[in-house]
């Protein structure tokens, strides 16, 4: 006689803490597992190797070792590439890049004591308003602040 044994399943599910998918019961034993109605009685099958658990399945690597491999395979160098720079790396990647440059510059002379608060908050907006061009460009505008004050 078969019996309807989700609610069991379920009941095992919760008892150990998996997923509905990941328990099996042992088909020569399921009149035991119909007789099992509380948690302990679960327990003892679990221990018993009634009730079994099917151990996770995570998600494969292998397709994003496959594209991984790929890139680093032949065809990559500079005489290979196609597509304009803009193709290949994004013009966010390339300003994030940049701006965090320039904003650690900014930190490591305001730690220094190089530039007071004001003026480091006006380089700051100058950085994230994409005016400054590069460091150098920068060392050149906190010079001429620096002038500024003293002079």
């Amino acid at each position: 006689m078969v019996v309807n044994l989700r609610a069991k399943k379920r009941l095992a599910s919760r008892v150990t803490g998996v997923g509905i998918h990941r328990i099996k019961f042992d088909t020569d034993h399921l009149d035991d597992i119909a007789d099992a109605i509380t948690r302990q009685n679960i327990r003892s099958l679990i221990t018993a190797n009634t009730i079994k658990i099917k151990p996770f399945t995570g998600t494969s690597r292998g397709r994003a070792q496959e594209k991984k491999d790929q890139r680093n395979k032949r065809g990559t160098t500079q005489g290979k590439k196609q597509g304009r720079k803009g193709a290949r790396v994004g013009k966010k990647t390339v300003y994030v890049a940049h701006v965090r440059a320039l904003r650690r510059l900014l930190k490591i002379a305001k730690d220094r004591k190089d530039l007071t608060n004001p003026e480091f908050w006006t380089l700051y907006k100058k950085v994230g308003g994409n005016t400054v061009r590069n460091k150098a460009h920068l060392r050149l505008l906190m010079e001429e602040i620096v002038a500024k004050r003293q002079g």
